[in-house]
C-alpha cells in the first residue's frame, strides 16, 4: 500500500491525539507482537507505536518490517514514535484524500 504525501499528513493529523497501542521492547519483534498488531489494524486502521529504550533496533526499520508483515503502510516515524495504516475493506473510518 502507497500513500500519498496528502494522505499520510491527513492520517498524521488523525493520529496526533492518539496514544501509543503497543511498545516495541528488547525482544523487538516477536511471532506475537505482529499477530497482535494485525489484529489491531484489523480493528482500528490507525495504530501508534513507540519503541522502548531497551530496544537496539532502529525504529525506521521496525517500522517497514511490521509495514511487511502486516500489508499495511508506514504512516510517519519519529524519534521512537511510528504511525501504521491499513484501510479495511468495508466501513473505513478514514475517507483519504485523493
Amino acid at each position: 500500500m502507497e500513500l500519498t504525501s496528502k494522505q499520510r499528513a491527513y492520517l498524521s493529523g488523525c493520529a496526533n491525539t492518539m496514544d501509543a497501542v503497543f511498545q516495541v521492547g528488547k525482544a523487538s519483534l516477536t511471532p506475537e507482537l505482529v499477530m497482535a498488531l494485525d489484529e489491531a489494524l484489523e480493528k482500528r486502521e490507525l495504530i501508534k507505536i513507540s519503541v522502548l529504550k531497551n530496544c537496539a533496533d532502529d525504529p525506521r526499520e521496525i517500522a517497514q518490517m511490521i509495514a511487511e508483515r502486516t500489508h499495511s503502510a508506514v504512516v510517519k516515524v519519529i524519534g521512537k514514535k511510528m504511525i501504521l495504516f491499513r484501510q479495511t475493506k468495508k466501513n473505513s473510518r478514514y475517507d483519504l484524500p485523493k
